[in-house]
């Protein structure tokens, strides 16, 4: 009894922890013609407008990060000071276009009622397009 216990648990142990993750990790079946397509174009222009402001976002940053280290690095010399000035002044202007063509995006979004960054474009067809009687 003791030696069947002593085999029986682990068994039983590691059934449970193998069959767990098969439960948790449940993935809806994608159908196989649409794997590695682009099934909807309006989500891949919204990633790729997303990518570009967060990547411009974050040089802008980083180079205003170098250009105050640079500054405070130059110990006086006033070529160092005038390139880290330059800089910092080429990266303040950097963020304030991120941040404008940010704005101005979500004023489109407001106006025409697309949703640009935060949803879908929702395009009307026949079955929400046609009068009500």
């Amino acid at each position: 009894m003791f030696i069947t216990k002593r085999i029986f648990s682990p068994f039983i142990l590691l059934t449970t922890y193998l069959a767990i993750p098969t439960a948790v990790f449940a993935q809806n079946i994608v159908p196989e013609d649409t794997i590695g397509k682009v099934t909807d174009l309006v989500a891949v222009i919204r990633a790729i407008i997303q990518f570009i402001l967060i990547v411009a976002f974050v040089a802008a940053f980083i180079m205003l990060l170098i250009g105050g280290i640079r500054w405070i690095t130059a110990g006086g010399d006033e070529k160092g000071v005038a390139s880290a000035r330059n800089m910092i002044t080429a990266a303040l202007i950097g963020l304030v276009v991120v941040l404008i063509s940010y704005a101005i995006i979500r004023l489109v979004e407001l106006f025409f009622g697309f949703n640009i960054i935060t949803g879908g474009i929702e395009i009307p067809n026949i079955t929400n397009t046609a009068p009500t009687i």
